[in-house]
Parts: C-alpha cells; structure tokens; sequence
C-alpha cells in the first residue's frame, strides 16, 4: 500500500506491528511534492496547479493535500483541489480544469486511481492536460509522466514476507517493510503532442523514456 498503515490503525509500530498484520509501504505519498516540482519543471510558466484526490479516501487526500500545499507555497504556486470517485466525475473533472485554465494536474495517490491508469491517460490526452500520476502503466498508455514507489520491488518483498508466514513465521513479529526505490517514467511522444520540452534535468533521470 502507499498509505501510512500506523495512520489508518492498521499496526500499533512498523518494527513490531503486533497482532495478525505486517506488509510493504510504498512512497506513493511521501513524494507528492516530488510530482508537483517535477510538472513546475515541465510547465514552468504555469502558475495554477490543479490536483485530483478522491475524497472517499479521507485519510490519503488528507495527507497529500496537505503535503502538495506546503510545497506550491515552496514553489510560488497556487493550486485547487478536485475530487473524483466516480467515472463520471473523472470526465468532469477534466473538463473543470480547463474552466479553471490550471497549466497542469497532479493526481493524488488513491486506490481508485491506481486501477484506472487507462482512462486517466486517455482523459488527459483529451483535455490536453499536463499531467503528473504515480505508475508507468499510466505513462505507457500515452500519459505525460509518473514519479512513484516501484511496484516490482514492493511485490518481491511482499512475495518474501508471504513464504516466511508459510513456513510458520508470525506477520506480527515481522517489520513492516518501508519502500525505498522510487521511478520515473516519461512519454517525449505525449510532451511533443502538448508542446512541452523536456529539460534533460528530468529526462536524464528517467528510469525510462517512452519516444
């Protein structure tokens, strides 16, 4: 997950969770800031940022609104806040940031969005909106960018976690593991099609680029 599990109540101690529960956290949140400087870096002429969280999921758009407002303060940059839980909702909120003439969109970290990368970056795509997510699978289907914990090595260390507990190990006595690779991902094919020069600061620092 890339919640903090201490937060949601789900372990009383990351070094000794206790009961019946351990896992793996990503930095899906923690980098939030990360992706609003990394879209200043693509629009730097922007001065309206919009950010997407789904406000069903309190305690996630809780945290990253409050993460991503200290750092457009940071960045001289103002933003507003949208939420979507429903496809319907995502259409429109599209369609508002171009009311809104924001210069780009940072999608927060949500569940709902991380099984909808596809629509996202079709919607984007659409709208023509600069736009910043947390996975690859959201770049490869034409997105602009993503910053974000790997996925690859957080299922090695859950797949880990998940044959020590079958050879009889307790999940309470095992740490939850903290996430410490992050990745970036690019489509110079989506920043041609929306007119955006990659400086090679970023593109240079790319796990991948997709031309």
């Amino acid at each position: 997950m890339g919640s903090d599990p201490i937060r949601l109540g789900l372990v009383a101690n990351l070094n000794h969770p206790g009961g019946n529960v351990t896992g793996v956290t990503q930095l899906n949140i923690v980098v939030s800031p990360k992706r609003l400087e990394f879209l200043h870096e693509l629009v730097p002429k922007a001065t309206l940022i919009a950010v997407l969280n789904d406000p069903t999921d309190r305690a996630i758009s809780e945290a990253v609104t409050k993460d991503l407002e200290a750092a457009a303060r940071r960045l001289g940059l103002e933003i507003h806040i949208l939420g979507a839980s429903t496809d319907a909702e995502l259409d429109a909120v599209f369609a508002k940031v171009i009311q809104l003439r924001a210069g780009g969109l940072v999608i927060g970290a949500a569940a709902y969005f991380t099984a909808r990368p596809e629509q996202l970056a079709t919607l984007a795509l659409r709208y023509a909106v600069p736009t910043v997510y947390e996975g690859r699978a959201f770049v490869a289907a034409g997105g602009l960018m993503s910053y974000g914990g790997s996925l690859t090595d957080s299922y090695r260390q859950a797949g880990v976690y998940a044959a020590r507990i079958l050879k009889g190990e307790k999940p309470g006595d095992l740490p939850v593991q903290l996430g410490t690779k992050v990745e970036m991902f690019l489509n110079l094919k989506t920043a041609k099609a929306l007119g955006i020069n990659v400086p090679l600061s970023l593109s240079g620092r790319a796990d991948e680029v997709i031309e």
